[in-house]
């Protein structure tokens, strides 16, 4: 049993009296050493195979937990979910401790929160009943009750979708509807089994007997609630082994914290505390960005971090490429990907991992281009999440009887057509705050917004009936049967997974991290995730960005802060590039194509990245940047120029015969005035301003900003 682990790894196995903490970095060999540990004691005739109770977090990780200990010899442990096995006690115990069944499980309890909604006569639209569901579990896993509602997401500082109030009133008849109805959701298995656990000592002491030893594996991960059942479990013992790694904690959003994690040997000052640090996945090039990562983190998690050492031999530097724009991204990521798998590589060991589920949309039609297979991990396919087939459904209603649409009235061109048309689906300017099904649904429609600008950019004079016809090209493209192939995830999504390829796309200021972390907290735990896609890799590590987000427009993002001092050419990089194991000086940042095909020029541009005038903020959102400033922050504009243009529009407003905003309205001049444009093509993204005013007043607006006076042409008028 103990043949084949290393040092660290037989520790772990041979402790099977009283806590052991087992801190266990990304790679290290975590499931293999606590596997063993079980196996090894049930050989020794220490623990007995029906008393041993493993728990993890997903139905995946017991089901591998469960096939290595039947391959150890084993049989007769239960590995499971900490629901699985409550709902099993539950199930059990029921009849003794309240009489009857168990009341039916409900499968989906977003229906619940849709007639509690109705119930309190509050509207909420389908990302929004999302977003309210995810409200509702965090709370009853972090033990809220809800009266406590408020005052308690307050603390949390989380970013509630709708007024508080509202939500601990939802939250409220929510549990009357269930009471109603007789019926229990998922979070309700774990907050039965703990009261039963806490009301009836004699079921407790039951259990206790059953169970004498307990696992507990990704500790870092457990909620408040997990922690109450486990210590419920456990009684006044302290035969527990818990598994985890601070650094890679990227659910707190769900309720997760690892203060459980590091706060054991508190709990249990005699505990046996072995790390794993030899990593056995990743090359000594990958390993050494990942302990780059972590190095410049900050807080209680980065305190506790481990240093891995790669146990394989040296591999390729990582590979940092900067693109012109983002099609431009997942092109040159599809290219190289075309180029692996024609060499060998099969496409079920290379991924393509990003940051939230709308830029998958970009991949998706850059692969199916390159005749690349691919499988959507954790996510609908783009053209198939419901709000996308809505406002494709909207956009094809406005494209048949646009004439006779109020909304498209005052649309002059292709791209504010679209915004209007979506503005009836829940596309506005900016951004909703905070995370969420409701940012996701506005990204999703976003995404389409900027496609409709892209392409009315390559095909002058496009229509919307054009738009319509290439959308569903795009959307018949991209559903082929379900393939093994490149997986395209979200990072969250990748966690516990790995592939010998990785590409980290969108590894820039606004997506990494997310533009709404805005706390230090919130900040850390984007690095975390960062550093979980890094780790994911075994040999291969492709990190990109793109300086804009289309093609033609202004290269103001920046790289990842969290790259800063670790990739070639970033401020403080130097002593840190090479590998540390294998002494090689890391590549130099590729640069971004200013064509669009793999044999293109390379060049890299000199403009600096995009920041707030008033707070230096980096901004990413578009809106932010078209303004230079955070939408929060006061505007520091060229207040005589502003002038200026107010006068100009004036007098185009009485030679017309027509209202001022009908020229320009007031947001578009301040965004004219903070912009001050210097060329056509600058003034052409200024929201506002379509090709129809472009063409009538541009050369006015110019002048204007350059210092000059408008020519008189009689013809605009």
């Amino acid at each position: 049993m103990l043949e084949g682990l290393d040092p660290e790894q037989r520790e772990v196995a041979t402790a099977l009296h009283g806590p052991v903490c087992v801190l266990a970095g990304a790679g290290t060999g975590k499931t293999r050493a606590i596997t063993h540990r079980i196996a090894y004691g049930v050989r020794a005739g220490i623990l007995q195979p029906s008393s041993v109770l493993a728990v993890t977090f997903t139905n995946r990780a017991a089901g591998e937990m469960r096939g290595r200990l039947r391959q150890l010899g084993a049989q007769g442990v239960q590995a499971r979910t900490f629901h699985s096995a409550a709902l099993r006690q539950l199930q059990y115990f029921w009849p003794k401790a309240i009489g009857g069944s168990l009341p039916r499980l409900v499968d989906r309890k977003i229906q619940l929160v849709a007639d509690a909604a109705a119930a309190c006569r509050i509207r909420l639209d389908r990302g929004e009943l999302r977003d309210v569901t995810a409200e509702i579990e965090w709370s009853k896993v972090t033990q809220t009750v809800p009266a406590d509602y408020a005052p308690t997401a307050a603390k949390a500082g989380r970013e509630t979708p709708r007024d508080p109030a509202e939500i601990a009133q939802l939250y409220s008849v929510y549990e009357d509807l269930k009471r109603e109805r007789g019926v229990i959701d998922f979070e309700d298995v774990l907050l039965l089994t703990v009261a039963v656990l806490q009301d009836r000592n004699d079921i407790a002491e039951q259990v206790r007997a059953q169970y004498q030893h307990f696992v507990v594996d990704e500790y870092q991960d457990v909620s408040p609630l997990q922690q109450r059942l486990l210590e419920l479990w456990l009684g006044d013992r302290d035969n527990l082994c818990v598994v985890g790694d601070a650094s890679q904690t990227i659910y707190s959003f769900t309720g997760a914290t690892p203060d459980h994690l590091l706060d054991f040997r508190t709990r249990h000052p005699g505990a046996t505390v072995v790390k794993l640090v030899r990593d056995y996945r990743s090359t000594p090039q990958v390993v050494h960005l990942a302990n780059g990562l972590l190095a410049q983190a900050h807080g209680r998690a980065a305190d506790h971090r481990l240093e891995l050492v790669s146990q394989r031999a040296p591999g390729p530097e990582p590979l940092y490429t900067e693109y012109s724009d983002e099609p431009a991204e997942a092109e040159g990521a599809a290219h190289r990907i075309r180029e692996l798998v024609d060499a060998g590589v099969p496409a079920g060991e290379i991924a393509v991992l990003f940051r939230t589920n709308s830029q998958s949309e970009t991949y998706e039609q850059a692969l199916a281009d390159a005749g690349v297979p691919y499988q959507l991990r954790g996510a609908e396919r783009f053209f198939d999440r419901p709000e996308v087939r809505k406002a494709g459904i909207a956009l094809r209603a406005a494209a048949r009887f646009g004439g006779n649409d109020s909304l498209l009235a005052d649309a002059v061109d292709l791209p504010s057509q679209v915004r209007a048309v979506l503005s009836g689906e829940g596309w506005t300017p900016q951004p909703p705050a905070g995370s969420g099904a409701v940012r996701e649904r506005w990204e999703s429609l976003a995404a389409l917004v900027n496609l409709a600008q892209d392409f009315a950019a390559a095909r002058a004079g496009a229509t919307l009936a054009d738009l319509v016809a290439e959308l569903d090209e795009r959307a018949n493209a991209q559903h082929a049967p379900t393939v093994q192939g490149v997986t395209l995830a979200s990072l969250h999504s990748a966690k516990g997974l790995e592939w010998d390829v990785v590409f980290l796309v969108g590894v820039a200021e606004g997506m990494m991290p997310i533009t709404y972390a805005r706390t230090d907290e919130q900040i850390e735990e984007e690095r975390r995730l960062l550093y979980v896609g890094v780790t994911r890799a075994r040999e291969h590590l492709h990190l990109s960005w793109a300086l804009s987000r289309s093609p033609g427009g202004r290269p103001n993002r920046r790289p990842s802060r969290f790259l800063d001092g670790l990739r070639p050419g970033s401020a403080g990089a130097a002593g840190r590039a090479g590998s540390a194991a294998s002494g090689r000086p890391a590549t130099g940042v590729e640069r971004g194509f200013a064509g669009r095909g793999p044999a293109a020029v390379p060049r890299r541009t000199q403009r600096s990245p995009a920041r707030c005038r008033v707070c230096g903020r980096t901004l990413t959102d578009a809106g932010e940047m078209k303004l230079m400033r955070c939408e929060d922050c006061p505007s520091d504009m060229d207040e005589g120029l502003y002038e200026r243009l107010r006068e100009w529009r004036a007098e185009q407003a009485e030679r017309s015969g027509q209202p001022g905003f009908c020229v320009f309205t007031d947001k578009t001049l301040m965004a004219i005035a903070e912009a001050a444009p210097d060329d056509p093509g600058e003034l052409a993204r200024i929201p506002g301003v379509g090709a129809r005013k472009l063409n009538r007043y541009g050369a006015d607006v110019l002048a204007i900003c350059a210092g000059g006076e408008p020519a008189e042409d009689d013809r605009r008028n």
